[in-house]
């Protein structure tokens, strides 16, 4: 009778077993990103003097 170990397969980039199909590398890319999103947010608000909401169309 032979043996198997079943070890859960990790992801591509680390050795993180991913949970609900994301890794903790996955996770720190999607964080990096929204603040990268939020800082540009906060630029265009201070270059255009006005809010993002306005400045986007959705507040008129």
């Amino acid at each position: 009778m032979s043996t198997t170990s079943t070890t859960p397969a990790t992801s591509a980039t680390t050795n993180d077993v991913p949970a609900f199909g994301w890794s903790a590398y996955a996770e720190r890319v999607n964080g990096r990103f929204a603040m990268v999103g939020f800082a540009a947010i906060l630029l265009v608000e201070a270059i255009s003097g006005d809010t993002f909401l306005r400045w986007a169309g959705f507040v008129g």
